[in-house]
């Protein structure tokens, strides 16, 4: 009986899971760019409501991120497919939330049957998503987009360690004052590299971190982690001034899978 239960319980989830964020009020790819009006800030999370009726699911949503990775249902997941070959970078900026690369062509990965394409990536210091309670110096989001307007988001976890090849390439071009960016060259993602098949995952059902906080994204949270220096780790919060993790938020009635 309780295995028939658990069983309702995952095919339920999955059914959220497959709810994206659509192009429309205001289009996705707006969204997960930060580039969202009124002017919010990791300094005033908890009056990001107040701010605008746009921000309303910050507050008042009930599968919000990030969350503490904590309890996970076994589900025998499928692998996630990555293509991430010929991957172009466009232009690493500064938004004044995040840096951010923002993708010119290649990437992309087959999620439930369907194909999600990478439109940038962004890093936050210290990590926005916890394991076990624990935190850790940085995280960086993947984020994907299908043709309708549906997002993925694959978190990578950075552990203390040596220096991280991406960011090392990153860094020699990070934007250090908000609003500026920088053109990168064809070879600046060539140590960005994911296995072909993913089966070594956490996944769940919840939101954008940032205003306005919609729900319906899919996140996949990587087990394997990366690792960063410390001396990385500082260089983005000096382009950063501040912090830039939402804290944890409450899972409510939501299961975590692995």
């Amino acid at each position: 009986m309780q295995k028939k239960r658990l069983a309702i319980l995952i095919s339920s989830a999955f059914l959220l899971l497959g709810s994206g964020i659509m192009a429309s009020e205001p289009s996705a790819e707006k969204q997960i760019d930060h580039d969202i009006t009124p002017h919010w800030s990791y300094k005033n999370v908890e009056d990001w409501t107040k701010l605008s009726a746009d921000f309303t699911a910050c507050g008042a949503g009930k599968n919000q991120s990030p969350i503490n990775i904590e309890g996970a249902v076994d589900a025998n997941l499928p692998a996630i497919k990555f293509n991430y070959n010929m991957l172009t970078a466009n232009e690493i900026i500064n938004n004044g939330h995040t840096v951010q690369v923002n993708m010119w062509s290649g990437g992309e990965i087959t999620l439930d049957g369907e194909k999600f394409k990478l439109k940038q990536f962004n890093f936050h210091t210290p990590s926005e998503h916890m394991i076990n309670g624990k935190n850790f110096p940085l995280e960086a989001h993947f984020v994907h987009l299908n043709s309708s307007g549906q997002v993925v988001v694959v978190a990578v976890i950075f552990e203390p360690g040596k220096d991280d090849a991406l960011i090392e390439t990153l860094w020699k071009n990070i934007p250090l004052k908000a609003g500026d960016s920088h053109k990168l060259d064809a070879k600046a993602l060539n140590s960005l590299e994911f296995e072909a098949d993913v089966k070594n995952y956490y996944r769940y059902n919840g939101s954008l971190t940032t205003p306005p906080c919609t729900e319906g994204v899919r996140w996949i949270v990587m087990k394997s982690p990366r690792y960063v220096s410390q001396a990385q780790v500082l260089k983005l919060q000096e382009a950063l001034s501040v912090a830039n993790n939402r804290p944890v938020q409450k899972l409510n009635a939501r299961i975590v899978v692995e």
